[in-house]
């Protein structure tokens, strides 16, 4: 299989010339960092799917626009990113509970003790720390944290210089490391 980001600009040259192929090969390098990107910014699975969905079907139209000089991976995750804040904006103006999460606490039994639990708890409440930060931190910590991504890639997603990445991530930090204390 090929790595992320190998024969990207051959590929992304190809799919710029019309080859369908070629984009459904991109389709299948990225499909899932996008989706586990926009799972970890927004922290609902059925939610992710359907942006990641939003994301390609956009990538798609707007293929034309694409920038050569540009990463085909900073091009994706910028637009996945800017999805990704538009749903949390909607979900801020019309909150909703989820359907699972009402059926999950209507069936929930009583807790096991093994060990698999207290780490999935601790995974829990990682994740619901990471989602209490300010959108630009939270995004900045799933790209450094989650993708392994460099703060130049991190500067090139969200538009700014690196120094606002390294201060958005030691804010990030900073934020967790207080919420989670008790964890350390």
């Amino acid at each position: 299989m090929t790595e992320i980001g190998e024969g990207d600009p051959q590929l992304a040259r190809r799919a710029s010339a019309g080859d369908n192929e070629a984009f459904a090969e991109l389709l299948t390098r990225y499909q899932r960092p996008v989706l586990n990107f926009v799972y970890r910014l927004l922290g609902d699975a059925a939610e992710a799917e359907d942006v990641a969905q939003e994301v390609f079907v956009r990538a798609y139209r707007h293929w034309a626009e694409y920038d050569p000089c540009r990463k085909v991976s900073t091009w994706l995750f910028a637009m996945a990113r800017n999805a990704a804040i538009d749903r949390l904006r909607y979900r801020q103006r019309h909150p909703t509970e989820p359907l699972d999460t009402v059926a999950a606490n209507l069936i929930r039994g009583p807790a096991d003790p093994s060990v698999e639990a207290g780490t999935r708890e601790i995974g829990d409440r990682i994740a619901a720390a990471i989602q209490t930060l300010p959108e630009e931190q939270r995004a900045a910590v799933v790209m450094a944290e989650y993708h392994g991504m460099s703060h130049a890639e991190i500067a090139a997603v969200m538009g700014g210089s690196e120094k606002s990445v390294e201060s958005r991530l030691y804010r990030a930090r900073q934020a967790l490391r207080e919420q989670l204390r008790d964890l350390l």
